[in-house]
């Protein structure tokens, strides 16, 4: 098995074999929440006004996403888990767009398996991939709004080619940094109506959810 990690919207298109595309901060540790609250499905978008336009076709969906942090214009959830957490969504669609990690979704057309990536959930998406045997994985690490880097994002892809191959990482000491790094912003007074501090904890919440997306 050979384990790529590859960065941003130009990774995506790059990924091939068994794409994951990981947005821990925060798009992909949202739809783990959603599934977990009972939903039947999402749908990923990267057009916001395809959002919109789905909604309009079927007024039923739920639109949850964000641009550039904040809850989109119309929308009933920002991209925010702990929004997601208290939210009643059992037997409902979801339509997601956000700034980098469905942008991952739609740019990955070259891979024949896409997964979405993210902390509460890395050890699942291990195991399944294992099972897949696949000749080639790309760890595709979206970082912010697709054209940066950060840090969790990293972590998570380190992280899940570790489990891939056979000695696991020990992230105890890995977590607590990222308050200082790309996690900063969930402890700025200044942007807690953004990024609320809850939601750094629900996103570092390792390997909590049993299912792949």
């Amino acid at each position: 098995m050979n384990i790529q990690t590859l960065s941003l919207i130009q990774g995506a298109k790059e990924a091939r074999g068994v794409a994951v595309i990981i947005d821990v901060f925060r798009a992909f540790t949202v739809e783990a929440y959603i599934m977990h609250k009972g939903a039947q499905k999402i749908i990923p978008m990267g057009d916001i006004q395809a959002a919109y336009a789905y909604k309009v076709k079927h007024p039923e969906v739920l639109l949850v996403g964000e641009r550039h942090g904040k809850k989109c214009e119309g929308f009933d959830f920002g991209n925010s888990p702990s929004e997601i957490q208290n939210a009643t969504l059992a037997g409902k669609t979801i339509v997601h767009t956000t700034s980098a990690g469905t942008q991952g979704i739609t740019n990955a057309q070259n891979a024949d398996v896409i997964l979405t990536g993210s902390l509460t959930n890395a050890s699942a998406i291990a195991t399944y991939i294992k099972l897949l045997s696949p000749a080639h994985v790309s760890l595709v690490c979206m970082g912010l709004e697709g054209v940066s880097d950060t840090e969790e994002d990293l972590l998570c892809a380190a992280y899940i080619q570790s489990l891939l191959e056979g000695h696991p990482m020990d992230l105890t000491d890995k977590i607590p940094q990222l308050k200082t790094t790309s996690g900063a912003k969930f402890f700025d007074p200044a942007q807690s109506q953004v990024f609320p501090t809850a939601d750094f904890h629900l996103s570092t919440m390792v390997d909590i959810f049993p299912f792949v997306l």
